[in-house]
């Protein structure tokens, strides 16, 4: 039975990478050129989701700051998760409502050359879509990495859609297209010395 299950799920990743890389590049492109051109032009990435698309803000936050690989040497690149502050979250929940989480910190923190990326697996939670919202009314640019479903995909400038309902195989492809976007938009920024 394990060897089945593993199997199982491991194959069904391997062909919604393979449906991803078929149906989405032109998106996954479009995105990494828009956060380009976002950096280029001195704005910074802002990143937010939930669970472990909360987690995955914060991983690929620090990719973006930090650096994605060790071989490539290059300046910091001004990325921040808004899931990462516990007094502001923790504080604003307790008074305020939850959906409005992303929203408040995009009107305190976005300006109109930064970039929004959200990451949601049903493309349909409401703290992410007013989020999308208030970095509209911003003038903000937004990118999302969504499933096949949900109203973010229409909400979003850019929206990478992975072809799938199954949230844990959304997610595995979710962190690998944000590695790319990274490994895309680094070069972009900081063209390699040759």
């Amino acid at each position: 039975m394990p060897a089945e299950l593993i199997a199982t799920h491991l194959h069904a990743g391997a062909e919604l990478r393979r449906a991803t890389a078929t149906q989405c590049a032109p998106s996954i492109a479009a995105a990494a050129q828009k956060i380009t051109d976002c950096m280029r032009a001195g704005g910074k990435l802002l990143l937010c989701g939930n669970g472990g698309s909360a987690a995955d803000c914060q991983h690929l936050a620090a990719e973006f700051t930090s650096r994605l690989t060790a071989g490539f040497v290059r300046p910091a690149l001004p990325a921040l998760a808004l899931t990462t502050d516990s007094s502001f979250l923790t504080g604003f929940v307790n008074d305020f409502k939850f959906e409005d989480i992303f929203a408040r910190q995009v009107q305190a923190l976005g300006k109109p050359a930064d970039v929004l990326l959200g990451i949601s697996t049903s493309g349909a939670s409401p703290n992410i879509l007013r989020a999308f919202e208030a970095a509209h009314a911003l003038g903000m640019a937004t990118v999302a990495l969504t499933g096949a479903a949900g109203p973010l995909r229409d909400l979003a400038q850019i929206c990478v859609s992975v072809p799938s309902t199954a949230t844990a195989l959304i997610q595995e492809i979710h962190i690998s297209v944000g590695h790319i976007i990274c490994h895309i938009v680094e070069r972009g920024v900081h063209p390699p010395k040759l």
